[in-house]
This record gives structure tokens, C-alpha cells and sequence, in this order.
């Protein structure tokens, strides 16, 4: 069956959401959330596509992009190439890393261009980790000095100088159209459970095990106290599979 064409956006904005295959994490580390900025840096120079804010997620990334949606196209699979080898070869892992296609939505209004780039910065706050300026890998800080591959004209002209951008951010408003169906606050403290429990600081070595090894070894995640879901995120394997383990 032939994909679905994707909405193209006449204002050549366009909210991306890309996630890991099986939602499992897509960064272990600091270097992996660096390596995905550089890589974004490069490929938004390549493609003549700018950004407007981003917010890496332990394994969704959120980025509000403007271009052509051709060049946008291309952006997100020469990072999508570019990323699965860097942390394939990391990890010892082997396959995809990222859902088949990443959702895109066109925006055609100033205000859905404003509810975007607020929402996509406040990530890490409705998932309970920290404030949007405490968070370190999210575009909150370069709103009055813009990166080379960054282009925050639309939204400056609109909300003015820092201080009434800050306060537009953290406005409790409800984004709640825009929301991601996931919750991630869980996933720092069920990383340190599996190290305590496997003494693995990746789940994704579980792929590489045999059916007997990776069986007892989700087992004991769960006696641990983690969930499936939990389970399916950290390590990539099937929910059926964490669901089966042990029955």
C-alpha cells in the first residue's frame, strides 16, 4: 500500500516529531545528545533549512523547521542515516533506530507558530524533569543570540525582547492539541534500576543476547520492578516479547 503524501506547509513551517523505533531511547549519554545537535547544525546548512526550536527528549526529538518540504525531507534522513550509524556503532547494535517516518505537521497561522515553538520548548517541563531553562539540550537560551542554522524572525516580530518571550513561555497555557501520546519522566530512574539489576548502562545490549539470556534478563527487570513499557523503551524489543517473557 502506497504511503500517504505528506501535508506541505505554504508558510514553509513545519512541526517535526521523530521518535526511536519501539520507542526506545534514542540517547544514552551527553555525547549522543551533541552528536545529534551537530549533525542537525550540518545537514540545516547542507539544505538551506532553518530552525526555529528544538527539544531532544531521551527518545523523541521535537523540532519546529523551516523550508521546502523537499529540503526538509532530506534533512531528516540525512540525520536519521547519520545518527542510526554513530549510535549503532556506539551500542554494538545493529538495525533500524528510528520509526519508519517521522510526523510532521504543516503551520499555517501565527498562532499555531507560537503554540508550536512554546510547546516544543516546555518538553521537559510537562514531563516533570525540570524547568525550560534548566533544560540542557532544548532551544530555550538562543532565542536573543541564534545559532548559524537558526531562524527566529516570525517568532521575535510577534513576542518582542527576551523578557516578554520568557514570560509568553511560561505562560500556563494549554498546549494540549499538540501533546506527544508518551510520558517520559520515568525513564532517568528505570535506567539506574537496570543498571543495579543487569549491570548494562544501555538496554539496546539486550538485542545482541540469545532468547534464553534476553528472556531472563527482561525477568529480572520486571522483578525489579520495572514495567513493559518501560522495558520496551529502554531496550527496543517488542512489547509482545516483554509481555511473553517468562509465561
Amino acid at each position: 500500500m502506497p504511503r500517504q503524501a505528506r501535508n506541505k506547509s505554504a508558510s514553509g513551517y513545519m512541526h517535526v516529531i521523530v521518535r526511536g523505533i519501539g520507542k526506545q531511547l534514542l540517547f544514552e549519554d551527553e555525547f549522543d545528545y551533541r552528536y545529534y545537535l551537530k549533525k542537525l547544525e550540518q545537514y540545516c546548512m547542507d539544505t538551506e533549512v532553518s530552525i526555529s526550536a528544538y527539544c531532544l527528549m531521551d527518545n523523541h526529538v521535537h523540532l519546529l523547521v523551516k523550508g521546502d518540504s523537499e529540503d526538509i525531507a532530506l534533512l531528516m534522513k540525512k540525520i536519521g542515516v547519520s545518527y542510526s550509524w554513530y549510535y549503532n556503532k556506539k551500542y554494538d547494535r545493529v538495525g533500524h533506530l528510528f520509526q519508519d517516518r517521522y510526523k510532521s505537521e504543516p503551520i499555517e497561522n501565527e498562532k499555531y507558530l507560537l503554540t508550536a515553538f512554546r510547546y516544543i520548548l516546555k518538553n521537559p517541563e510537562k514531563a516533570g524533569i525540570c524547568s525550560v531553562a534548566r533544560y540542557p539540550w532544548n532551544s530555550f537560551w538562543f532565542y536573543d543570540k541564534p545559532l548559524p542554522y537558526m531562524d527566529l524572525s516570525a517568532v521575535k516580530a510577534v513576542l518582542g525582547d527576551f523578557n516578554q518571550y520568557r514570560e509568553y513561555i511560561e505562560q500556563k497555557e494549554d498546549d494540549q492539541g499538540l501533546e506527544y501520546s508518551e510520558t517520559w519522566h520515568s525513564d532517568s530512574s528505570a535506567k539506574e534500576i537496570m543498571m543495579r539489576c543487569l549491570g548494562i548502562s544501555s538496554g539496546t545490549v539486550l538485542q545482541n543476547y540469545n532468547m534464553q539470556e534476553r528472556n531472563e534478563a527482561i525477568i529480572k527487570l520486571k522483578k525489579c520492578g520495572l514495567t513493559v513499557r518501560q522495558i520496551e523503551r529502554l531496550t527496543g524489543i517488542g512489547r509482545n516479547i516483554v509481555q511473553n517473557a517468562g509465561k
